[in-house]
């Protein structure tokens, strides 16, 4: 494994690597390991998101409803700027869920630096992400956040994954930057095998930058 972080690290430099998957898939789990892996700094947008509201004092994300992209501009994009950042790559948590914000995201990840190099889509089916929940649910792991509680909420934010972020994944796919990774593993072997796929997609494309 050690030999294919060295290729990741090279190929991606101080670009970014964008993280997908249906909630429970642990695309927050995986993100903070590999940028440990990396040498990377790790942004989750539903972190930032989270904090912004508690600062704010608003409820946007309450329903399971995605925050609206002006919103989404104002609150995360800025991140990508911060000076405690620049030397860094990035490993990113669905940084730009909704369908057109892709764009906007890797446009201001380039101008500063942090070109957006692959996308990772962790695999789970719907009755996977359900079964994860429910045990979570007993376990009380999810540190009791509503839009975990509530099945109707959890839903919602199924649906808006179909409807909002699956055109933004096909998107990276198009152009040549997707790598899809089974999750219906341990939390161990999803890693190992996301650190094998960036590798390869590194060996693919060691010369290639996306044109914006």
């Amino acid at each position: 494994m050690e030999a294919q972080i060295q290729e990741i690290k090279t190929w991606l430099g101080i670009g970014s690597i964008n993280l997908f998957g249906l909630p429970m898939s642990g695309k927050d789990t995986v993100g903070v390991q590999l940028a440990e892996k990396l040498g990377a700094k790790f942004l989750s947008s539903g972190m930032i998101v989270r904090a912004m509201e508690q600062a704010t004092n608003q409820n946007l994300t309450g329903q399971g409803k995605l925050i609206s992209s002006n919103v989404f501009y104002d609150w995360v994009l800025p991140y990508f700027e911060r000076e405690d950042l620049w030397k860094y790559p990035l490993i990113l948590s669905s940084i730009g869920r909704w369908s057109g914000e892709e764009d906007e995201v890797m446009a201001v990840a380039k101008n500063s630096g942090h070109t957006i190099r692959a996308a990772v889509v962790l695999q789970l089916s719907d009755q996977d992400v359900i079964e994860r929940w429910e045990a979570a649910k007993l376990l009380g792991d999810r540190g009791l956040r509503a839009d975990d509680a509530d099945p109707q909420i959890f839903q919602t934010r199924i649906t808006e994954y179909h409807e909002k972020t699956l055109p933004v994944i096909k998107h990276y796919q198009e152009l040549g930057l997707l790598v899809s990774v089974p999750a219906n593993t341990s939390r161990d072997q999803v890693l190992a095998n996301t650190i094998e796929a960036l590798a390869s997609l590194a060996r693919r494309t060691r010369n290639f930058l996306p044109e914006l």
